[in-house]
């Protein structure tokens, strides 16, 4: 037995040793962030890593400060153990201070994406809008909690069926003055399998409710319970109410936009590029099911497995939808997969997209969105704007982060524009004001 060692451990009570081992965790956390694993079955916990280091970067800054300083009040640096840690600390920080200042510099990818498709015709602003919600505060806190002036009508039965998932929010502005306002329909994503309509998009829909929007969140059913093509079926018929019934809530059903992430951004992309198909509204095949305008967030738009599709992600994902979410193999019926795919359903009549993705994104590998976009560009009467942002990982819009309140401003400008691109053809429209003021956008705590 080492009995200098054990004394030697006693005497620092552990603390330089647990000081080093939570400085190297994190500092594994950063390194996963610059270099995220594609390896399964490391992708998820690369991706909870990298998430939380690139979009809390700064917010992770101070919270470790503080705890190293308690560490060292405790005696962390009483050897050459609890120095070694300080010294990873510090290059922690540096680390978390460069994704800092990449989730800032998304503006100017999104503004470089809008510029891209401005024109007389989508006239977008030359320069970003400042957010209504994305106030410092909110960015400090990251969770996203609505304002006072934001009023949410909840679990409206969208089908008339009685089914948990068969539900929507409706979110509007307390403030809003009387007329028809633009909609956006939002689809939480979760692998086609888990989620809840009021997990997801909050700063992209509590922003365009501060500009004027009404905003719908919808649950569907999920797999396994579900079968596809269960799940954009219950998404068409739930923009089918919005176009029957938002009027009800101030809306404009002249104007409904699409939005969603992953498993939401592949639902909401092959919704807005298969209006028209019957196989996908059973029973209710004559309900005008279209949008004006579409923004998948790291979609998956390539179910197949062929080289440009699932097999870019590995074996997972095809194992995963053949057994859980389609329920057949791809072998037996390519054409189920095929049809579920939005980068097979690249049609000159979609509306306009605006497809964002993060560079880093374990779950959905940017080459998928890069594909979806080139062939989308291909056939399209209109614009196509693409944000690809460096160091981003899968979520990155769902806390309120730089990289959000980047790509939420971004949106509502792209939104805006697509609305004017409209008036261009069809006649002069109004845009709705900024309504929310400091004082009354205070949030519900």
């Amino acid at each position: 037995m080492d009995l200098q060692g054990t004394a030697r451990w006693g005497e620092d009570g552990g603390v330089p040793y647990a000081f080093l081992i939570v400085t190297l965790l994190g500092a594994v956390a950063v390194a996963l962030a610059y270099r995220p694993i594609r390896r399964e079955p490391f992708t998820v916990l690369s991706f909870t890593c990298g998430w939380i280091a690139g979009e809390l970067a700064f917010q992770t800054i101070v919270w470790q400060v503080v705890a190293t300083a308690l560490f060292i009040s405790f005696g962390a640096l009483s050897n050459w153990v609890g120095w070694l840690g300080l010294a990873v600390a510090v290059a922690e920080w540096v680390g978390l201070i460069g994704l800092g200042i990449a989730g800032s510099r998304a503006a100017a990818v999104t503004a470089t994406a809008l510029a891209d498709v401005r024109s007389p015709s989508f006239p977008v602003p030359a320069e970003p809008t400042t957010p209504s919600w994305g106030k410092w505060w909110r960015i400090t806190r990251a969770i996203p909690f609505k304002s006072r002036a934001v009023r949410v009508t909840c679990n409206i039965d969208y089908w008339g069926d009685g089914q948990k998932r068969h539900r929507l929010d409706v979110y509007q502005s307390k403030l809003a003055p009387p007329g028809k306002a633009p909609v956006m329909v939002y689809i939480h994503g979760g692998a086609w399998m888990i989620g809840e309509k009021r997990e997801q998009g909050k700063p992209m829909m509590y922003e365009l409710v501060a500009r004027g929007w009404v905003c719908v969140a919808i649950n569907y059913r999920l797999s396994p319970r579900a079968t596809w093509p269960d799940h954009i079926v219950d998404a068409k018929r739930a923009v089918a109410w919005v176009k029957e019934h938002i009027d009800e809530y101030g809306g404009d059903p002249s104007f409904v936009a699409v939005s969603g992430g992953s498993a939401g951004g592949h639902l909401c992309a092959l919704l807005a590029l298969s209006v028209g198909d019957p196989s996908f509204q059973p029973g209710f095949e004559e309900a005008d099911t279209s949008v004006q305008a579409c923004v998948p967030f790291y979609g998956v738009m390539d179910l197949t497995s062929s080289p440009d599709g699932a097999a870019i992600f590995g074996p997972g994902l095809r194992k995963m939808l053949e057994k859980k979410v389609m329920k057949c193999t791809e072998s037996q019926h390519p054409e189920i997969f095929q049809d579920a795919s939005p980068t097979y359903r690249v049609r000159a009549e979609a509306p306009p997209f605006f497809v964002l993705q993060g560079v880093n994104d374990t779950l959905v590998p940017v080459e998928s969105a890069r594909l979806f976009v080139q062939r989308l560009r291909s056939v399209s009467r209109q614009p196509v704007a693409y944000a690809e942002l460096p160091l981003a990982q899968h979520a990155f819009d769902v806390l309120a982060s730089l990289r959000c309140l980047a790509t939420t401003s971004a949106v509502a400008d792209f939104l805006e524009g697509a609305r004017a691109a409209i008036g261009f053809a069809e006649g002069p429209i109004a845009t709705p004001p900024r309504i929310l003021s400091d004082v009354e956008a205070a949030p519900e705590l």
